[in-house]
């Protein structure tokens, strides 16, 4: 019986069943190349190499790996720990985990050693598979202390820990039979991975997947985003790249540090793309913005006449990060912005076209447009609360237009945190069989249906007292985009200060290049006087120049306003 006909039956859910398809159907196809560097991080095209699996050979593999698996008495329903550079072994290793039913735990190495301890005491690991270098953090950092059991070592000799990849295949060898492997079926909501948040915006939170979570995304990116078997993907992004050999398309992955975007060789990404003619980029704004720099210079621009489609996610990128870009693709060819987070995406996406017509809207406050809701997904907007609410009431929607908090709901939305109730009963609302999820976003969706962003929950100011004319509550993108239009602004954050035992706003800006003390207060005044000519800053008379925003790694664009508040604070003098 086939896979697709067990699906049918109801006998349970494994995203693997279209790899097997794919090694079936598309057997002698590219599924996965992996790009590497020799010599000089200088040097260009004559110093790339090339790592190769077709779907046959990536299914066969690994099928071998989860017998080792097993054989090295990782079993299904048990977790593991994959601290794996995107490589052959990462692919295979994912893969392998989901066929046995094994729970793989992906963390950002980018969250911090802190964090990342607070992950692992969280998850309780069974198992940790690692490169070297993540291995020996595990001896310094006492990462999964008293819960790991067995030790994989990645591109190493099993003395950095257990067994190393090499072994763990051998133990299979002769055992089981090598081109096939009975896949564990699970039921559609019950736990196949644990995906921990980046932690940008508080503490990270493990965010339970399941199998059916996976196929509305599969689902959404083949219907929404019409990606068709044959395709070829540059793979920036390591969760990302894995739904390529499940979509039929070959994931292409560059020579990059993945957990930090800005440093990636743009000459790399674009050796990649011209030599497997690459149809699909995932990018976030970070890499958008570093390549579209790279590629159009004032004497050349860089063509890529293979992408025909780019999809942006992660943080709002820029208009402009977005018009220089799209410099290098062809006529027609369309930067998607996608809105979601790790616990529910994709949500809503917008073509470049559609959103350069909102620029003057963004510039005068009215938030960034992440378009409409994908195909099955509900977006509702309510009051902005800090209290649970356990169920849904069509009572709680607001009208077009007024901004609160965005709540959604669709096949590919979570239903809890691994361990964190607190953190479940204020996110989740229960709407009979289904889960609403509280974004902590801020928006609003206008008469067409389309959504707008205004920032997250947690960076509003409510100011103590305002003045007639004032909005007393500021939303952190709304503002902050008005005064990014100041030529001299490279970007602001809004924060609040406490003056007198008061709530006030106050903007943290950093500039283009450093002012002289003349220059700053000509700004500062040209600075009030924006502020006075839109509602939406009104009563914000308070300005200070930060050198460099602290921002994510990975991103580049998630400023910690937490860090920026606390800056302000002792700075800033009444």
């Amino acid at each position: 019986m086939s896979d697709s006909s067990k699906m049918d039956r109801g006998a349970g859910a494994n995203l693997c069943r279209h790899l097997n398809y794919a090694a079936e159907h598309l057997s002698a196809e590219l599924a996965v190349a992996v790009q590497q560097a020799s010599g000089s991080i200088f040097s260009a095209k004559s110093s790339l190499h090339y790592r190769e699996l077709t779907f046959r050979e990536l299914d066969k593999r690994s099928n071998k790996l989860a017998h080792g698996l097993n054989a090295y008495g990782i079993k299904r329903g048990m977790k593991a720990v994959l601290m794996v550079t995107p490589s052959i072994d990462f692919f295979t290793l994912t893969f392998a985990l989901f066929k046995a039913g094994i729970v793989p735990i992906l963390v950002d190495p980018g969250m911090g050693v802190k964090n990342l301890k607070q992950c692992f005491i969280e998850s309780q690991p069974d198992a940790f598979i690692g490169i070297p270098k993540a291995h020996m953090a595990r001896r310094l950092f006492s990462w999964g202390k008293g819960s790991v059991k067995h030790l994989v070592t990645v591109g190493g000799s099993g003395l950095w820990g257990g067994v190393s990849l090499d072994a763990l295949i051998s133990r299979a060898s002769g055992t089981a039979p090598e081109d096939s492997y009975e896949m564990a079926w699970l039921d559609e909501d019950e736990m196949a991975a644990i995906l921990f948040t980046s932690g940008s915006t508080g503490t990270p939170k493990g965010v339970v997947y399941s199998h059916k979570m996976f196929e509305a995304q599969i689902s959404a990116l083949k219907h929404d985003y019409g990606i068709a078997p044959g395709e070829r993907d540059l793979a920036t992004f390591p969760l990302f790249s894995l739904f390529g050999p499940a979509l039929g398309m070959a994931s292409i992955v560059p020579e990059m540090d993945a957990s930090k975007p800005i440093t990636a060789n743009p000459d790399y990404l674009f050796a990649a793309i011209e030599k497997y003619q690459c149809s699909n980029m995932f990018v976030n704004p970070a890499l958008i913005e570093r390549l579209g720099r790279a590629g159009v210079t004032s004497s050349h621009t860089h063509q890529l006449p293979s992408i025909k489609r780019v999809i942006s996610a992660g943080a709002p990128a820029t208009i402009a990060s977005i018009q220089h870009f799209s410099q290098m693709l062809s006529d027609g060819v369309e930067v998607l912005n996608s809105y979601g987070a790790t616990e529910s995406l994709p949500l809503s996406k917008i073509g470049s076209e559609a959103l350069f017509a909102t620029t003057s809207v963004t510039d005068n406050g009215g938030g960034i447009c992440v378009g409409k809701p994908i195909e099955g997904v509900d977006i509702a907007i309510i009051d902005i609360s800090e209290a649970p609410i356990p169920r849904w009431d069509e009572g709680l929607r607001l009208k077009p237009g007024e901004i609160g908090e965005i709540v959604v709901k669709g096949p590919m939305v979570s239903r809890s945190y691994y361990c964190r109730d607190s953190a479940t009963q204020l996110a989740k609302i229960h709407d009979g069989n289904s889960i609403r999820h509280r974004m902590g976003d801020l928006g609003y969706l206008d008469d067409e249906g389309k959504l707008w962003m205004c920032g997250r929950k947690a960076h509003r100011v409510d100011a103590s007292r305002s003045a007639k004319g004032e909005p007393g509550r500021y939303f952190s993108i709304p503002c902050e985009r008005i005064f990014n239009t100041h030529p001299q602004v490279k970007r602001s954050a809004l924060v609040g200060v406490e003056v007198g035992g008061e709530t006030v706003p106050l903007l943290c800006i950093e500039l283009e290049k450093s002012p002289g003390c003349a220059m700053a207060a000509g700004l500062f005044a040209e600075l009030n006087e924006i502020a006075g000519q839109h509602l939406q800053t009104r009563g914000i008379k308070r300005f200070l120049i930060h050198p460099q925003f602290p921002v994510d790694i990975r991103h580049n664009a998630k400023i910690f306003r937490e860090k920026l508040a606390v800056w302000a604070q002792k700075t800033h003098k009444e």
